[in-house]
């Protein structure tokens, strides 16, 4: 076991403190393509380094991170060079390739030289379960989003990949994170509640809540929510790109 492994493995063992609307979807979405391309640009410009990586994590499965990475694709794909990864051995999303023709979605083995790519923006999707890659992966990215359904199991759950996250943070210091609430029940009581709990271990709860939708549970059948008619789909994912770029210019 190397140093940077035992160091790991003891910082999770001891680790207990873990810390409107759009109205006007096509302005909106030609907006963060523009910000996102100039901040990626000015990035490269910098580090030498061309893609900008965004990776979806969290250890329990069943929370919808493959819905998320695919739409959050598309939703970029039309004005960037955009690639998604997927690292999950099951592979789910790649095996949806010849559906995405015009989507570029690569074997887990291209996770190597991540960022170096022929891409602007890079989506990876992350299998359920932690492990000495995700970490490797983090110290490669830009931002993890971590979606949770808003249940207390689920909340439990997400502790340890927040604090592998925070183990990256102390060795990448470009990376950002954040959570997003995910397949949210309408007029769930338990809502707020989570909400609470969720503002209290130490990483920022994103305003952008995504519901549970039939338009999105169908849109890896369906091409993806943006061609689809469920306009409040259409503009739950659309947020959810925004803050992420927002995130990341900062």
């Amino acid at each position: 076991m190397d140093t940077e492994e035992k160091s790991l493995k003891n910082f999770l063992s001891e680790s207990d403190e873990l810390g409107a609307y759009l109205r006007h979807f096509p302005s909106t979405l030609l907006n963060i393509y523009s910000q996102l391309h100039l901040n990626n640009c000015a990035f490269a410009e910098k580090n030498n380094v061309m893609a900008k990586i965004i990776t979806l994590a969290h250890q329990k499965g069943g929370v919808g991170k493959s819905t998320l990475a695919l739409n959050l694709s598309l939703c970029f794909k039309s004005q960037l060079r955009v690639a998604l990864i997927d690292t999950d051995l099951q592979g789910s999303i790649y095996h949806l390739r010849d559906e995405f023709k015009d989507l570029d979605i690569l074997t887990p083995d291209r996770i190597i030289g991540l960022p170096a790519l022929d891409y602007d923006l890079i989506v990876v999707d992350t299998p359920p379960y932690l492990s000495n890659k995700l970490n490797d992966l983090f110290h490669q990215s830009d931002y993890v989003l971590v979606p949770t359904k808003a249940g207390f199991f689920d909340i439990m759950a997400i502790r340890s990949t927040l604090a592998l996250i925070r183990f990256s943070q102390a060795k990448n210091n470009r990376l950002k994170a954040g959570i997003v609430l995910n397949m949210v029940k309408p007029r769930s009581g338990l809502t707020a509640e989570v909400t609470s709990l969720l503002q209290t271990l130490g990483t920022p709860l994103l305003r952008t809540r995504v519901f549970d939708r039939v338009s999105i549970a169908r849109s890896s059948m369906t091409a993806g929510v943006l061609k689809g008619t469920d306009q409040k789909a259409i503009e739950e994912i659309t947020a959810l790109a925004g803050e992420i770029i927002d995130m990341i210019s900062e």
